[in-house]
């Protein structure tokens, strides 16, 4: 079978087309053969060898795919040959509190980018009946990591309001989950055509953070002179100050990414003086994820796809994610 590698060294001339044995279910496992794969920013920087973490070359890299069970091995009961499944982010996290040591695809386990896909069953999950192969294929990182952040963690509520960074993934999922939930919502970006597209998915302000590079009394202000009960912050450092000055007191901050930069310095008795409740989210667990996706079916959510791609063109659809002019998930299709 054929499979996506960083081969030798990091960087996009380095993810190449290899062959690999065809995998064989083993106890508890099952097989799948991969439908689509959806790129993060994170599988970005893997491949480019800017991740903040290193991880042993040959790498598959993507974290994010669906596809069909083909084999099944001895003992497995979650799912059968047929049933169109994910793998989870975290291949061990089933519930309860993240432990540092979860194998996480695409980084210190193998990814999904290759047509052919062993996982053990207690990582994986059945994916929404309502969902394509494309959109079901964006759940796993990106939509997981704004449940975890809104719903999980931060028990978001009807009447809430969610100040939302950007319109890349994970904000996105953020705008649509706050929508869901009857939250009221701020999204920044430095786009006002993708601030427009932002409302027609329910944002109810917008901000752009070119034109108004000090946001944070502009937060306060669309929200009636009150901070925002909850972040999704995914700037990193240079806009994690300003969002600590957007939050009411004891407002809840969760930090995703770091898009805007990697560097830089926070006062931490502005975390105090807020009574703030800052957290970072490393995804979420495999009873998140069901969770998640009974809410996706109940209420029809479809995520929002920008561009597809063939899955061998995983290098050109990473140059095009460099771009940044994407408004939604880009996707490699099989």
């Amino acid at each position: 079978m054929r499979a996506m590698a960083i081969v030798g060294e990091f960087g996009l001339d380095h993810l190449k087309l290899i062959e690999r044995p065809m995998p064989e279910p083993r106890h508890s496992e099952v097989v799948m053969r991969m439908s689509a794969v959806s790129l993060n920013y994170r599988d970005m920087d893997m491949v480019l060898g800017t991740y903040p973490f290193s991880f042993p070359l040959p790498l598959v890299p993507t974290s994010d795919g669906v596809g069909e069970v083909v084999a099944v091995g001895e003992g497995v009961t979650r799912a059968k040959v047929g049933d169109r499944v994910l793998g989870t982010f975290h291949q061990s996290w089933i519930a309860g509190r993240y432990e540092e040591d979860t194998p996480q695809l695409g980084g210190s386990a193998d990814g999904m980018l290759a047509e052919y896909v062993r996982l053990d069953q207690q990582g994986i999950v059945h994916a929404p009946s309502n969902l394509t192969d494309e959109e079901a294929a964006t759940l796993p990182c990106a939509a997981l990591t704004s449940w975890q952040s809104l719903v999980t963690e931060s028990h978001l509520e009807a009447g809430d309001s969610v100040l939302i960074q950007g319109t890349g993934g994970v904000s996105l999922f953020g705008l649509q989950f706050s929508a869901m939930f009857g939250a009221r919502t701020i999204v920044t970006s430095s786009s006002d055509a993708k601030l427009e597209r932002a409302k027609s998915l329910g944002a109810t302000h917008t901000i752009n953070y070119v034109k108004t590079p000090v946001w944070h009394p502009e937060v306060r202000a669309l929200n009636g002179g009150r901070g925002v009960d909850h972040v999704i912050e995914v700037g990193g450092p240079e806009s994690f100050s300003q969002s600590l000055q957007a939050i009411r007191i004891g407002g809840q901050i969760n930090m995703v990414g770091y898009i805007g930069s990697k560097q830089g310095a926070v006062n931490p008795l502005e975390i105090l003086y807020h009574r703030a409740t800052v957290r970072g989210i490393p995804v979420g667990s495999r009873e998140s994820f069901e969770a998640m996706n009974r809410a996706i079916e109940a209420n029809d959510m479809h995520p929002v796809i920008d561009r597809v791609f063939p899955w061998t063109h995983a290098g050109a659809a990473i140059r095009y994610m460099r771009e940044g002019k994407h408004f939604g998930k880009i996707i490699l299709k099989f």
